[in-house]
C-alpha cells in the first residue's frame, strides 16, 4: 500500500526543558494518564493507576518484556579526557562490540579508552568506524562491557554520575529477555500493584519481545521516509500470546498495547482477520500516517519527541490533529514527557 507522503514539520511541537521529566515518579503507579477518544478526539485528565477503569473485562493488555542490558560505559581516553560508550552488541568477532562512542576530539582507529573503575576496569582500542557515531571496540575477549556498565538512559536525561535507582526503574517488573539498549518506557508505569488491579477487573494480559536498538537514539531522517522502512529490531510473539489475542477476538474484546514497541510487534504479526502469528525474527516496520492496524485497538503510550518516528506511530493510530492538541492540553496541564514522565491512553 502506498502511504501519503510525510512531512517532519507537520510533527513538530514546542517543548520546554522543565517537561522533560528527569527522575520517574516516586511509585510506579503514581504517573498521570491522559485518555484521548479516537472517535470523538475528547480528552480526559485521569493517572495511570485508573486504567482498569478505563478499559473493560475481557480485553487484552500486551506488554513487552524485553530488559535493558547496563549497556552505558563511563570511562576515559588514553591522554585523559573524559569518554561514554553505548554498546549495542556483539561486532562478530570474539571481544569485539559495537558501540556508539562520544568523547572530545576526532574518533580514530587505535584511539585507546579506560572503562569502570576499580577491580572491574577495562581497557578498549577503536578498531573499525562506522557511519552515524557506530565504531567498534575490540576488549579481551574474558571480559563483558557490561560488567561495568549502567542504566542507558537517554541523552535528555541528565546524569553526571550513575544513580543506582535506574537500575530498577529503567526496567519494568516483567522484563525477562535481554538485549534492548533503551526501555520500553510505556511499560514502566505498571508495577505489581496495577497488574494485580488489572487481573482482578478481568483484563487479561499477555507479553511480546522487541528488543529496543540505536535507531531510538538517531532522529528519523528523510532516507527512512522515502524507503517506509525503519530499523531492524528482533522480536518474539510466543504461541500463548497468539492464542490470547485470538480467546479476545471471540469474546469480543479489545487487544491493548503497552507501548509502540510492542504495537510494532503486534502489527508485524498481523493477519488479515485481526490474528496474530507466532514467530520470531526481525521487524523493520514504520507505522506512520495512512497505515492500517490490524490487531491494535487501544495503546498505552508516553508522551514522544517532536519529529521521531514513535510521535508518528501515535499519530498514524490516533490521527495527526487528535495528538498534538492532546499533547498541547498535556503541557497546559503540567504533565512531565518523555521517558520518565507520564501516560497517554488512545482508545
Amino acid at each position: 500500500m502506498t502511504l501519503p507522503p510525510v512531512r517532519l514539520e507537520d510533527f513538530d511541537y514546542p517543548l520546554p526543558p522543565e517537561a522533560i521529566a528527569q527522575a520517574p515518579a516516586p511509585e510506579r503507579e503514581g504517573a498521570r494518564l491522559l485518555v484521548l477518544d479516537r472517535a470523538t478526539g475528547a480528552r480526559s485528565d485521569s493517572t495511570i493507576a485508573a486504567l482498569p477503569r478505563w478499559l473493560r473485562a475481557g480485553d487484552l493488555v500486551v506488554v513487552n518484556a524485553t530488559r535493558v542490558l547496563p549497556a552505558r560505559l563511563r570511562g576515559e581516553k588514553s591522554s585523559g579526557g573524559r569518554a561514554e560508550a553505548l554498546v549495542l552488541g556483539p561486532a562478530g568477532e570474539p571481544g569485539h562490540w559495537r558501540a556508539l562512542l562520544r568523547c572530545r576530539g576526532r574518533q580514530r582507529v587505535g584511539l585507546a579508552l579506560r572503562f569502570g573503575t576499580g577491580a572491574h576496569a577495562f581497557d578498549a582500542v577503536v578498531v573499525a568506524l562506522h557511519g552515524d557515531g557506530e565504531v567498534v571496540l575490540a576488549v579481551d575477549p574474558a571480559v563483558s562491557p557490561y560488567c561495568v556498565g549502567e542504566a542507558p538512559l537517554p541523552p535528555y536525561i541528565r546524569r553526571s554520575a550513575a544513580d543506582p535507582a535506574d537500575a530498577e526503574r529503567y526496567q519494568t517488573v516483567f522484563a525477562r529477555a535481554p538485549g534492548a539498549v533503551a526501555a520500553p518506557t510505556a511499560g514502566l508505569h505498571f508495577g505489581e500493584k496495577l497488574l494485580a488491579a488489572l487481573t482482578a477487573a478481568e483484563i487479561e494480559r499477555a507479553e511480546v519481545v522487541l528488543h529496543v536498538g540505536a535507531g531510538t537514539f538517531r532522529p528519523l531522517g528523510e532516507v527512512e521516509l522515502a524507503a517506509g522502512r525503519l530499523h531492524a529490531e528482533a522480536y518474539e510473539l510466543p504461541e500463548a500470546t497468539a492464542r490470547a489475542v485470538a480467546r479476545t477476538r471471540a469474546r469480543g474484546g479489545r487487544v491493548v498495547a503497552v507501548g509502540t514497541t510492542t504495537t510494532r510487534v503486534l502489527e508485524a504479526c498481523a493477519t488479515e482477520d485481526g490474528q496474530v502469528r507466532a514467530g520470531a525474527g526481525e521487524t523493520d516496520l514504520f507505522l506512520r500516517p495512512g497505515s492500517r492496524f490490524a490487531v491494535v485497538d487501544a495503546l498505552v503510550t508516553n508522551f514522544h519527541l517532536p519529529r521521531s518516528s514513535l510521535l508518528l506511530l501515535v499519530a498514524a493510530f490516533a490521527g495527526r490533529e487528535a495528538v498534538l492538541a492532546a499533547y498541547a492540553d498535556a503541557l497546559r496541564l503540567g504533565y512531565r514527557f518523555y521517558s520518565y514522565g507520564d501516560a497517554m491512553l488512545i482508545r
